[in-house]
């Protein structure tokens, strides 16, 4: 995928071989790295795969308001299925968390987010609500 690089900040998103989408952000996090995040997760939804982001928060900065609107916006209508946070610090978890809850109550469905300390528990947990997706299970528990 094509990568936009706002000065100051860096974007690594990628699908994985497993089909885990992972994203990790080195700096603030701009509108258009937020609509680049949105559009991955589309792309796999409409490919009609399951929608499990595996996110590295540790490098990352401000998450400004055109940012959160470009999210709300473009995950208002996406499935994620399952999302996955490891290294965030207190403001990220806080933010994630009343995004999260946003996008379930204008969504009327439930997004299942979790935050951990390692990438190893994160990806874990991830891999474990996929199960619960593919034995028709309500995954986030």
């Amino acid at each position: 995928m094509s990568d936009p690089r706002p000065e100051g900040a860096r974007l690594d998103l990628r699908e994985e071989p497993d089909g885990v989408l992972f994203v990790a952000i080195v700096g603030d996090i701009s509108e258009p790295i937020a609509r680049a995040i949105t559009a991955a997760c589309q792309r796999v939804r409409d490919s009609g795969r399951d929608v499990l982001v595996l996110a590295d928060a540790r490098g990352n900065g401000a998450l400004p308001p055109p940012a959160r609107k470009a999210f709300a916006e473009g995950l208002s209508s996406a499935r994620l299925d399952a999302v996955a946070v490891f290294g965030a610090s207190f403001s990220i978890r806080v933010i994630g968390t009343l995004v999260f809850k946003s996008m379930n109550l204008l969504a009327q469905r439930s997004h299942a987010i979790a935050f951990f300390d390692t990438e190893g528990e994160a990806r874990a947990w991830l891999l474990a609500q996929r199960g619960a997706l593919r034995t028709g299970r309500q995954p986030g528990a």
